[in-house]
């Protein structure tokens, strides 16, 4: 039994009557944290040691980027390209 759009609409025009533009961010900002923090909660009760484990592991470094010109330097790019299909020779 769930809402379809027409009852969905009927219910923000009357929460937006009585509580007016200003006060609806204020409220959508609360049962935002409300259910987050419901949800974290519920992590926490169904199986949350394995999440507090991982977040109490240090981060790891990720390793850095090299430029590929950095390792091989005298590797020309512009150089002639090769030859996709070379001779066969016959034995």
């Amino acid at each position: 039994m769930g809402l379809n759009f027409s009852e969905l609409i009927v219910i923000l025009v009357i929460v937006l009557i009585l509580f007016g533009p200003g006060k609806l961010p204020e409220m959508g900002r609360a049962l935002g944290r409300g259910i987050r923090e419901f949800k974290k909660a519920q992590k926490d009760v169904m199986g949350g040691d394995e999440d507090a484990e991982k977040d109490s592991l240090p981060e790891q470094k990720k390793p850095e980027i090299t430029k590929i010109t950095e390792i091989t330097p005298n590797l020309d790019v512009h150089s002639k390209p090769l030859n996709p299909n070379p001779p066969v020779t016959k034995i």
